[in-house]
């Protein structure tokens, strides 16, 4: 579906980009990891056709760059920084929805099962909502369209529990119907999203594997806490969590693929668990 042949791209004689040969297959989740100049945006800019770079890029035999509105049509994309766009949100779903063929209703559907109130932000700049509000209306532009590419840059990081568990079923629904590709700079983070993970180091490909494809996207776990002792600390993050309690009992639902996150918040107090108990469930919901 999507093949990167010998990709090399350099800025000001630094090599970003050294030699990157790759085949994304319908059905691939990939989770693009690396650290911080590894190659993964500039990777990404050259598929969306944003550079000029050496070697070659083809989606379905399209080539990005010179067949750009072509291949973009196709791709639903989420940066991992919001555009300064001053523009009010309504117009802004008006004209991606024009750009892609795309009816707005479905994005607006999309904005608000997430828990946005798009009736209140319609009018507002895209520019003044909060982080999880801009995060929310460009999840609802890439995913109320029919895109096959979806390209997503830590895409839950400004998301609440409740609306990460939608995210989580949206991009359920769309498994095995084209290319997914998540960057992280942390496996932990999309690791039960995926079942391909590429990492990338110096601008080369230092690790293409496959992965269990085990984790149902819209699973969730009953979970109960109890402390040794109450902690403020602890308190806040629970609550973060939308975990209810109180002194040293709380429960609460952690998302199928949340549950490494989940783990790691935890491990930061293990001198304070004295018992925890997660059952696995499913909760069922409309989503559009």
């Amino acid at each position: 579906m999507i093949t990167f042949t010998d990709v090399a791209k350099t800025f000001r004689r630094h090599r970003v980009l050294d030699g990157v040969s790759l085949t994304l297959e319908t059905g691939d989740r990939i989770a693009l990891v690396g650290s911080n100049g590894a190659g993964k945006t500039t990777l990404i800019r050259c598929l969306l056709g944003e550079y000029i770079h050496d070697g070659r890029i083809a989606v379905d035999g399209l080539e990005p760059r010179a067949q750009r509105r072509e291949v973009l049509r196709r791709v639903g994309f989420v940066p991992q920084i919001p555009p300064p766009l001053k523009m009010p949100v309504g117009e802004l779903i008006g004209f991606a929805a024009a750009v892609c063929g795309s009816d707005p209703a479905r994005m607006v559907a999309v904005i608000e099962a997430l828990g946005l109130d798009y009736g209140r932000i319609r009018k507002l700049p895209f520019v003044k909502l909060s982080g999880g509000q801009k995060q929310k209306t460009l999840i609802g532009v890439a995913l109320g369209r029919d895109a096959d590419i979806l390209i997503m840059d830590e895409p839950a990081a400004n998301l609440d529990p409740e609306a990460r568990h939608i995210f989580f079923r949206l991009l359920a629904e769309r498994q095995g119907t084209g290319v997914m590709l998540i960057t992280s700079h942390r496996l932990d983070e999309v690791a039960a999203l995926v079942n391909r993970v590429i990492e990338m180091d110096m601008g080369k490909v230092a690790l293409d594997d496959r992965v269990a494809d085990a984790v149902d996207m819209a699973s969730r776990m009953r979970c109960s806490v109890r402390l040794t002792r109450t902690d403020p600390a602890f308190a806040c993050a629970l609550a973060e969590w939308g975990f209810s309690g109180a002194e040293t009992a709380w429960t609460g639902m952690v998302n199928g693929p949340d549950r490494l996150r989940f783990m790691a918040m935890l491990s930061r107090y293990t001198g304070l668990l004295a018992g925890l108990a997660i059952e696995e469930g499913k909760e069922t919901a409309d989503v559009p």
